[in-house]
């Protein structure tokens, strides 16, 4: 179950945040992923893992597309 995701990706994750939101957009790939809440604005940093176990749906943003 490996999916693929890029730098401004936007993902949908299984929980919502506070806000009620869970579509977010990656800012930061690497061993670590950033991600920012597209309702609120808050950043979260998770390590890959956690960040993988979290992940519902990558949404491919269209300037990453081939």
């Amino acid at each position: 179950m490996d999916k693929e995701f890029n730098l401004l990706d936007q993902v949908i994750m299984k929980k919502p945040h506070a806000c009620q939101s869970n579509l977010w957009t990656i800012t930061r790939v690497g061993v670590d992923v950033k991600i920012k809440c597209n309702n609120c604005g808050r950043e979260v940093m998770l390590d890959r893992l956690e960040f993988m176990r979290k992940l519902k749906k990558v949404i491919k943003n269209e300037e990453n597309k081939d």
